[in-house]
């Protein structure tokens, strides 16, 4: 649940460091969550959706925190892992997930909107499992994906599809409680207790953002409902991700992009 929503405009230095300092603390709470093969909570699986290429070697994750997702590429062969987060608890993390791949690992405590030393056109995979939608500035991040993508290189992204905290339950029955189409950044007093910055953006922003970066659209998902997912406390429908609000709107949404090849 989301608490004290403050209005106004926010400065992106103040927003970042509200972020890297709520993730620092509500980092053990999401270790080794939403990471692949997961799209997302209640949606269907990379076993299920097949939308990685044929085993990428050189991967990065843009918000890549507890590192699981770049352990399961890892495990299936990718030989070059680097992953970037605001968080240096994350990043802590992170380093001990993927000590057994240390050798390969490359993991940088920045913004991903910043440039922090990542190499240009040498990634087959730019990636981020609900992630990519803290950034500050999405055209920025996108832009610099662009440069790290090698020609033919895809970008796969999931992130809670927007239109899905636009209700809320009563108590009774769910109702709409903010417009779909209202964007930009939210501060929040206490979001898993802490205070945090959480952007909201449309669908249609991403796709935009995506393709004015030079990016070709691929895939969009808004995903179904993976049966395999449903626990018993997913029938509560005061529950964020409960199977009642799911029916009604999807949990997560997918894009899958590429950089042309040359």
């Amino acid at each position: 649940m989301l608490l004290g929503c403050v209005s106004g405009m926010i400065d992106t230095r103040r927003e970042l460091e509200i972020n890297r300092a709520g993730w620092d603390r509500v980092a053990p709470l999401f270790f080794g969550g939403t990471a692949l093969p997961e799209y997302g909570p209640l949606a269907p699986t990379e076993n299920e959706l097949n939308l990685l290429d044929a085993k990428p070697q050189r991967v990065l994750e843009l918000g890549c925190g507890s590192g699981h997702s770049l352990r399961y590429l890892a495990e299936r062969g990718a030989t070059e892992l680097w992953g970037i987060d605001l968080s240096p608890v994350q990043i802590a993390y992170a380093s001990e997930t993927l000590r057994p791949f240390a050798s390969v690992s490359h993991l940088i405590e920045s913004p991903m909107e910043a440039r922090a030393g990542i190499p240009k056109n040498l990634f087959d995979l730019v990636f981020s499992i609900y992630g990519i939608g803290w950034t500050t500035d999405l055209a920025a991040t996108l832009a610099l994906t662009y440069e790290y993508l090698c020609p033919g290189g895809s970008l796969l992204i999931s992130g809670e599809h927007p239109a899905y905290s636009c209700i809320e339950w009563n108590g009774a029955q769910y109702v709409v409680t903010a417009p779909y189409l209202a964007e930009g950044p939210r501060e929040y007093s206490s979001w898993k207790g802490v205070p945090i910055v959480i952007q909201r953006r449309t669908i249609g922003t991403f796709v935009r953002e995506i393709n004015r970066a030079g990016l070709r659209i691929e895939t969009l998902i808004e995903t179904p409902l993976n049966a395999a997912a449903i626990h018993d406390e997913h029938a509560d429908p005061a529950r964020w991700y409960s199977v009642p609000r799911a029916t009604l709107i999807p949990t997560t949404f997918i894009l899958k992009a590429r950089k042309p090849a040359i």
